[in-house]
């Protein structure tokens, strides 16, 4: 058996009985007397015009990482006083990290050692990175924050972390395995490793920052309704929306994003070189556990299949998997939206009215922030773009990027009850290849009812 990995940071306590803090109370205290104590030894909030507040500079788009400055997004050390961004590391995550402070199982001093935890390839910077226009939805430095800027940390006694990580993996699917059977992948040794299908690939987690002024101007609206909406929508979690105007990023508790590339990453931002690109965005009950209701998994896998192959044919592969389930609106809409489906008749008509009858919308990805991940990765060109998605495609067009052909699912991997989904969007205006679908059709394509599930 190999021994156990050792870490070298002296403040780390691995569960130890010193992690086992003394409780913040010790005295027996009234409930509110508890209260009291507790909020008059914390700042609710700071203030812009506070003398005592000086946030560490950072100049969204600036042209080196030097003049750009650290992503400060902690209260740790002084950061309750030299913190430059609303919100915290670690997007949805952060609250499993208050939990565990809170039950006493993780030192609140405690800081990360990325010892050997640097990127596993090295992305060359781009003209992008440094162009307040094209990224505004996450730090283009966040894969080098806590090496380029260790000594900013240690100087002005804050914390300093990533927010994009950067590995290399073998995939492992049985799609995979039953193209190679069938002859339709081949084995070469370096992108599709063996005869089980493994697939080589390098990933990148990501992790929401965003450029409040350069979101607001996506979306055609003014810096203070964003904040305002963003500040009442979330019942006031992040007073300072409102009471720091000279803070411009925000780390939103929302998913991130994951992109797989396949083959050579360098080839990816090389317009000589061929590039086939699908953007999913995520749907658990399809990707992970195969439910058939919708096309998500097998375009998934399609998509995955046809970006190995451009890899093998000397081009660039990859596939951007964000977390936005069910269209943004949540997976318990999602099955909300279902239900109303499959008991009021499942028409390829009714697809999108019952969408809008429960979250007032049909969706709510806002394709506006997703070429970012495309910029910051350098893409100019897509030759083959494997969606439907109007609402992708213009986002993508509309951003400077070039696709040069787009790719529909193939009719013959659809399901069954996946029909009713592909047909209403076909009709709503997403690319097909095939026949349009006129109203009158769609209300001859049903999905399968309650009744009829076994």
């Amino acid at each position: 058996m190999a021994p156990a990995a050792v870490c070298n940071n002296t403040n780390c306590l691995h569960g130890s009985a010193e992690s086992r803090q003394t409780p913040i109370f010790k005295d027996q205290l009234s409930l509110d007397d508890q209260f009291a104590k507790l909020v008059s030894g914390i700042p609710l909030t700071t203030y812009y015009n506070d003398p005592s507040v000086s946030p560490i500079p950072v100049s969204w788009g600036a042209a080196t990482p030097t003049s750009r400055g650290p992503i400060v997004a902690s209260r740790a050390g002084k950061g309750v006083k030299k913190h430059n961004t609303i919100g915290s590391y670690g997007g949805c995550y952060n609250i499993y990290h208050a939990l565990a402070v809170a039950s006493h199982q993780l030192n609140p001093e405690y800081r990360a050692d990325y010892t050997n935890a640097e990127p596993a390839y090295h992305f060359k910077p781009q003209p992008q990175w440094f162009n307040k226009e094209k990224i505004v939805a996450l730090d283009p430095l966040g894969h080098l924050a806590p090496w380029e800027y260790g000594h900013i940390a240690e100087s002005e006694e804050v914390e300093i972390k990533p927010t994009i990580s950067i590995t290399k993996a073998h995939l492992q699917l049985l799609e995979m395995e039953d193209y190679v059977k069938k002859g339709e992948l081949e084995v070469d040794g370096e992108v599709v490793v063996n005869q089980a299908g493994d697939l080589a690939v390098t990933k990148l987690a990501v992790d929401p920052v965003w450029y409040l002024p350069g979101v607001a101007k996506r979306f055609g609206i003014s810096e203070i309704e964003l904040r305002r909406a963003l500040f009442n929508d979330t019942c006031g979690m992040y007073p300072e929306l409102l009471t720091r105007p000279d803070i411009k990023t925000f780390l939103p508790p929302i998913g991130g994003l994951t992109v797989y590339i396949f083959g050579n990453p360098e080839n990816i931002s090389d317009s000589s070189k061929k590039l086939a690109l699908r953007v999913h965005d995520s749907c658990g009950g399809s990707d992970v556990f195969g439910s058939d209701i919708c096309t998500c998994r097998p375009y998934l896998m399609f998509g995955i299949r046809e970006a190995v192959k451009e890899a093998q044919a000397g081009g660039a592969g990859a596939v951007v998997y964000f977390q936005k389930e069910g269209r943004a609106l949540g997976e318990v809409t999602k099955y909300l939206v279902y239900n109303a489906r499959k008991r009021g008749g499942d028409s390829a008509a009714e697809y999108f009215k019952r969408t809008e009858c429960i979250a007032g919308v049909r969706d709510m990805r806002f394709q506006q922030l997703m070429p970012d991940i495309l910029h910051w990765l350098g893409i100019t060109k897509i030759d083959r773009m494997l969606s439907m998605s109007n609402m992708k495609y213009d986002a993508i067009v509309e951003s400077g990027i070039q696709i040069v052909e787009r790719v529909p699912i193939p009719e013959d991997m659809i399901p069954a009850d996946g029909q009713v989904e592909i047909d209403a969007k076909i009709q709503a205006g997403y690319f097909t290849t095939g026949n349009q679908i006129t109203e009158e059709e769609l209300k001859s394509t049903m999905g399968r009812s309650y009744t009829e599930l076994k």
